[in-house]
């Protein structure tokens, strides 16, 4: 069969290069443009077969369930054509595949969500994207996750942002975006005022100079209309995260913060604590996999104890904090009545700290979905046991049974909804 040759976009500027863009097969030979077919399935086919590109049954069926759904009356649905699911069979869709996606979703009154993670979209996918969303005003959420658009893709995302004015929430992690394509988002969002989630997990960086932090920092300065931001495996340490301090003085609209899986410790916990204590807007903050340990979090405690009445939401899962730090977190969860998740898993458990969660739980000060570790007790002795519960547990893996997208394994969503769990 033969396939379309995709003209492939050219790296560089903010601006990408003009690329050869398709004809829509239902433009008339007369100029004029045709009603497209009835239903999405059978718009997909047509486009297909005027291409010669192959029908993917993933898609196919994935889009009549779209069709039924419109034949409800149904408006604002997501179209989910995730390529990692567990509950069903599916097959990874490509760049030439998302064209035809692009072809059909363009301005759908009734779709305003798309997600196609962990598929084989590359850059050139990620310029059909770019230049779909220039042109949209229905889609709301993209979410791009584990699609290697690397950071010519990361930059034709950037360069749409300047036009786009619709667009509410961009996931674009572990796509392997780079240091160019990093600071082009940051550059970008101190203008645009529609973006109010962006995850931006997992660049592809180099050096120790913390530059793309440094300039996320001057963003956070900058914008207010960002609610959501993901800085998961940026390398931060603790002088960007001084940084990042120093902008959430001024900030005041972001509510969820993720700077898990980063190089931070103690300095840097002293820097967020004192902060804590003035900003009046953050309600959920994920620091698991850094290295906080005792220190870290009994400046936190102290300050969420005595302080601070507005964050809800903390998650120090395996910072190597001992029984200490853990039993100083639980007091300030006993004090502080707005302090209503938090997750320790993967710290150094001792037996005060055993006695002092399964005392939060049994009092009602810690509702058990709202944490995850679950009290048991063997020959008079408390322990821990791990739950699944989490700020975004499932967010890159699906489960083999049960929902995906719980409230108490995806709390951080639930407590600050931005496009439903994009």
């Amino acid at each position: 069969m033969q396939h379309r040759a995709e003209a492939r976009p050219e790296s560089g500027s903010l601006t990408p290069a003009p690329a050869t863009t398709p004809t829509p097969v239902w433009a008339a030979a007369d100029g004029n443009v045709a009603e497209p077919p009835g239903s999405l399935q059978e718009y997909y086919c047509e486009l297909c077969m005027e291409k010669s590109q192959e029908i993917k049954p993933f898609i196919l069926h994935i889009l009549q369930e779209v069709d039924e759904e419109i034949g409800k009356g149904l408006e604002g649905i997501t179209v989910n054509i995730a390529g990692n699911s567990r509950l069903m069979m599916v097959e990874r869709i490509t760049g030439e595949d998302f064209w035809i996606l692009c072809r059909i979703l363009k301005n759908n009154p009734y779709i305003n969500g798309l997600d196609v993670r962990y598929n084989r979209i590359s850059d050139v996918g990620a310029y059909y994207a770019a230049k779909l969303l220039q042109k949209n005003t229905t889609l709301k959420h993209l979410r791009m996750t584990g699609n290697k658009i690397e950071n010519k893709g990361g930059m034709f995302f950037a360069t749409m942002l300047q036009i786009n004015s619709s667009l509410e929430k961009l996931d674009l992690g572990d796509c392997d975006l780079g240091m160019q394509s990093v600071i082009a988002f940051a550059t970008v969002l101190t203008q645009n005022q529609t973006i109010k989630g962006l995850n931006i997990n997992r660049p592809i960086l180099y050096g120790e100079q913390e530059e793309s932090t440094v300039h996320l920092a001057h963003m956070l300065k900058e914008n207010q209309c960002l609610v959501e931001l993901h800085l998961s495996k940026h390398d931060i340490k603790n002088s960007g995260m001084k940084h990042l301090c120093d902008a959430l003085y001024l900030n005041r609209c972001l509510r969820y913060l993720d700077i898990s899986c980063n190089k931070i410790t103690q300095d840097g916990m002293a820097c967020l604590a004192d902060i804590l204590k003035s900003n009046t807007t953050l309600e959920v903050i994920d620091l698991s996999f850094n290295r906080i340990e005792n220190a870290g979090a009994n400046y936190l405690s102290d300050t969420l104890a005595a302080h601070n009445r507005t964050l809800k939401a903390l998650s120090v899962v395996s910072n190597n904090i001992e029984g200490e730090g853990l039993v100083a977190l639980s007091q300030s969860v006993k004090r502080n009545p707005t302090f209503s998740n938090i997750y320790i898993w993967g710290n150094k458990f001792d037996e005060a700290t055993c006695v002092a969660y399964s005392d939060l739980i049994h009092m009602g000060h810690l509702k058990p979905d709202n944490t995850d570790v679950e009290p048991f007790v063997v020959d008079g002795h408390v322990y821990l046991a791990e739950v699944s519960n989490g700020l975004k547990r499932h967010y890159y893996w699906i489960p083999g049974y049960g929902e995906a997208c719980s409230q108490s394994s995806n709390a951080g969503f639930s407590l600050v909804p931005i496009g439903q769990h994009l």
